[in-house]
C-alpha cells in the first residue's frame, strides 16, 4: 500500500472516530436538554477548527419564541471560549424521523461553518443524514456580503 491510500484511511478512520465521538457528545447533551413544554430534546456538538468538541441542548422558555435551539447553544459555547472557526456538527434527537437545522440554525451555522462543512443528523437507531452547510441554505446571507459596507 502507497503511502497516499494509508494515509487517506487513516484519515477517514479518524473522522470516523471523531465522528461516534461528537455523536456521544451530542447524545450527552440531548440528555440535558430543558424541553418541559414540547418534550422535544435537541443535543448538538461541533468539532471546532482547534479540535476541540463543544455542545449545546435545545432550552425552551415559556414565551415559546425565546427559546434557543442545540445548535445554536452549542456555537454559541464555543464562541464564548474563544472558538469561531469549525469543522463539522452533529445534531441529536430521538425522533424516528432525522430532525435537520432549523431556519435560523441554518443561518447562524452559514456564519461559522465552510459551505462544504457537514451538518450530521442522527438519531437513537443510529441512521445518519449528511449534509452540508450549502447545501441546507444555499446562497447564505454570510458576512461576505457585508463587504463593502
Amino acid at each position: 500500500m502507497n503511502d497516499d491510500n494509508n494515509n487517506e484511511t487513516i484519515m477517514t478512520d479518524l473522522k470516523e472516530l471523531l465522528t461516534q465521538e461528537l455523536v456521544d457528545a451530542a447524545k450527552d447533551a440531548y440528555n440535558k436538554a430543558y424541553a418541559p413544554y414540547s418534550n422535544f430534546h435537541v443535543g448538538a456538538a461541533a468539532l471546532t477548527a482547534n479540535g476541540n468538541i463543544v455542545k449545546g441542548c435545545n432550552v425552551e422558555n415559556a414565551s415559546y419564541g425565546l427559546t434557543v435551539c442545540a445548535e445554536r447553544n452549542c456555537i454559541s459555547n464555543a464562541v464564548i471560549n474563544g472558538e469561531q472557526e469549525f469543522q463539522l456538527i452533529v445534531i441529536y434527537t430521538e425522533q424516528d424521523e432525522l430532525t435537520p437545522p432549523c431556519g435560523a440554525c441554518r443561518q447562524v451555522i452559514s456564519e461559522f461553518f465552510a459551505n462544504d462543512a457537514p451538518v450530521v443528523a442522527v438519531n437513537h437507531k443510529n441512521v445518519q443524514k449528511i449534509w452540508t452547510v450549502s447545501g441546507l441554505l444555499p446562497d447564505a446571507f454570510t458576512p461576505k456580503q457585508l463587504s463593502n459596507v
